[in-house]
C-alpha cells in the first residue's frame, strides 16, 4: 500500500531486451496514472534512461540456451539471491518480475519466504500452454497475479489451478495501430514469397537447408516468386555467408522499416515457428509453419502439451495455420502448400478468416502498458 506521503514504491526486475521495452512502457503508464511512484529493481538502457537506477547489469543474466546457461549459472544463482536481499530490504509496495521466468520466479519465492504479504505480479504468463503445464499451479505459491498477453491465458491459467491473471493485450497489436494492411484476397500480380528461418543462429542452422530446398523446388515447378528475407541484424552477416552459394536467391533486407514494407507486399510466408507467425497473422499474410527441435529439447518433448505450436491457431482455437514439425518437414510438400497459397481459393481464404478472428480476440481500447499499470495500482492498494 502506498506510504503516508502518497509514494507508490514498485520495484521491477527484467532479465532481457525484450523485457526492457515493455518495463521502460509500464514506467511511463503507472508515471502517468501515478504521479508519485518510485521504482527500484532491475532494468536495462530503455528503463534506465527513465530513472531506474538498476541493481546490476542484466546482460549478466540475459542469456539464452541450455549450454550458456550452464557457463552462467554461478554468476545467475548469485544475482537472483541478490535481487531477493535487495526486495526484501526495500520491502516495497508491490514486486512486479517482467519476462524471464527462470530467473523471475526463482527470486519470487524467496521474496515470499521473507515476505509473504507482498503483492507479487508476473507480468506475462510463462508458455504453461505449450508445455510443463504444471507450472502454472506451481505459481500460485509465489505469484499473487499474471498479466497476460494473450487472450486466452486467463481462462487457461484458471482451468490449470494457477493465480488468476488479467488480459491487458499484445504490445504487438498495439503497435499495428497505424498500420498499413492490404487487402489480400487476391495475391499481386508479382508473387512475393517471404522466407523468415527464425531469429535465432540455432533456428537457422536446423531449418535453413529446408529453406533451399524449397524455393529450389518452387523454381523447377516454375514459379517464378519475388522471395524475400528479412533478417534480424545480429544474423544478416551468417544468412548472406550461407545464401552465397544456392542456386536460388532470395533478397535479403535489414532493420525494422526494411522488414515492414515486406510484411506489407508479401503475399505469403514460410516461416519458423515463434512469435513472428502472430506478427504476420496481423499483417494478414497466409502463411505454411515449420519448425525443427535441437537434440536436446528433442530428448524432453514428452513435456510439449500443446496441441499447436502456432500462436494464432490458439488464440482463434483453430487450426487455420498449417504446420509441419520434424521429420514431416518436407520442402516437396512446402513447395505445393505455397503454390495452393499464392492461389485465390479456399486455402488462402481460410486462413484470412483466421486474422480477422484473431484480431478481434486481440482488441483492446487501452495500450497494454496502461492496463497493466491500473492492476498493478489496484494490487497495491
Amino acid at each position: 500500500m502506498a506510504d503516508q506521503q502518497g509514494r507508490l514504491r514498485v520495484y521491477l526486475t527484467v532479465g532481457e531486451a525484450s523485457g526492457d521495452v515493455l518495463g521502460a512502457d509500464l514506467m511511463e503508464a503507472l508515471r502517468h496514472l501515478h504521479p508519485k511512484v518510485e521504482f527500484h529493481g532491475l532494468g536495462g538502457p530503455k528503463m534506465q534512461a527513465l530513472g531506474l537506477q538498476s541493481l546490476f547489469d542484466i546482460e549478466a543474466i540475459s542469456v539464452m540456451g541450455f549450454s550458456a546457461v550452464v557457463a552462467r549459472l554461478p554468476t545467475i544463482l548469485e544475482r537472483i539471491s541478490r535481487t531477493a536481499r535487495d526486495i526484501v530490504e526495500k520491502n516495497p509496495d508491490i514486486v512486479v518480475l517482467i519476462d524471464s521466468p527462470d530467473f523471475t520466479h526463482r527470486v519470487a519465492k524467496k521474496v515470499r519466504a521473507k515476505l509473504p504479504a507482498i503483492p507479487i505480479v508476473k507480468y506475462i504468463c510463462p508458455s504453461v500452454w505449450a508445455w510443463r503445464s504444471g507450472r502454472a499451479k506451481t505459481m500460485s505459491s509465489h505469484i499473487d497475479h499474471v498479466l497476460a498477453i494473450l487472450p486466452f491465458e486467463p481462462k487457461l491459467l484458471a482451468e490449470l489451478g494457477g493465480p488468476p491473471a488479467t488480459y491487458i493485450g499484445h504490445p504487438m497489436a498495439r503497435r499495428m495501430a497505424g498500420v498499413f494492411v492490404p487487402e489480400r484476397k487476391v495475391p499481386s500480380e508479382r508473387k512475393t514469397l517471404l522466407l523468415l528461418p527464425g531469429s535465432r543462429r540455432s533456428e537457422i542452422s536446423l531449418l535453413l537447408e529446408d529453406f533451399r530446398k524449397t524455393i529450389e523446388i518452387l523454381a523447377e515447378r516454375g514459379n517464378n516468386y519475388r522471395l524475400v528475407l528479412p533478417a534480424v541484424p545480429k544474423l544478416e552477416a551468417v544468412l548472406r555467408e550461407r545464401i552465397a552459394s544456392w542456386k536460388v536467391k532470395p533478397e535479403i533486407v535489414c532493420g525494422e522499416a526494411a522488414k515492414i514494407e515486406a510484411f506489407t507486399e508479401a503475399d505469403a510466408a514460410l516461416a519458423t515457428s515463434g512469435t513472428v507467425l502472430l506478427e504476420l497473422a496481423l499483417f494478414k499474410v497466409p502463411m505454411i509453419s515449420i519448425y525443427r527441435l535441437d537434440w536436446l529439447l528433442r530428448r524432453f518433448s514428452f513435456l510439449i502439451t500443446a496441441w499447436t505450436a502456432a500462436l494464432p491457431n490458439l488464440i482463434a482455437d483453430e487450426a487455420f495455420i498449417p504446420e509441419r514439425m520434424e521429420e514431416m518437414v518436407r520442402p516437396a510438400w512446402l513447395a505445393r502448400a505455397i503454390e495452393d497459397l499464392m492461389e485465390s481459393g479456399p486455402a488462402r481464404d481460410r486462413q484470412l478468416l483466421g486474422f480477422d478472428t484473431v484480431i478481434a480476440k486481440m482488441q483492446q481500447d487501452e495500450p497494454p502498458g496502461f492496463i497493466a499499470a491500473r492492476k498493478i495500482i489496484e494490487l497495491a492498494k
